[in-house]
């Protein structure tokens, strides 16, 4: 099992722009987040093909689960 912490914005075309951490801290501490996520926007860290970043959309913890299958040669 893989968790990931997505933090979502919207650029200047208002298009969504992902940020993925893995691993995250559980239990997820909404303010903590929503602080980053502000400072993230506000010193321009981070550039996109539909220009900066100017809004937080959301955050989410997606927790993915994969399982191999052996083929028969």
């Amino acid at each position: 099992m893989s968790k990931t912490l997505e933090l979502i914005f919207e650029n200047m075309e208002g298009r969504a722009v992902r940020l993925t951490l893995e691993s995250p801290v559980e239990p997820a501490d909404p303010v903590l987040i929503s602080q980053v996520m502000d400072e993230i926007i506000a010193k321009n860290v981070f550039d996109s093909s539909g220009g900066d970043l100017v809004r937080k959309r959301g955050a989410r913890i997606v927790d993915r689960y994969v399982e191999e299958i052996e083929l028969m040669s």
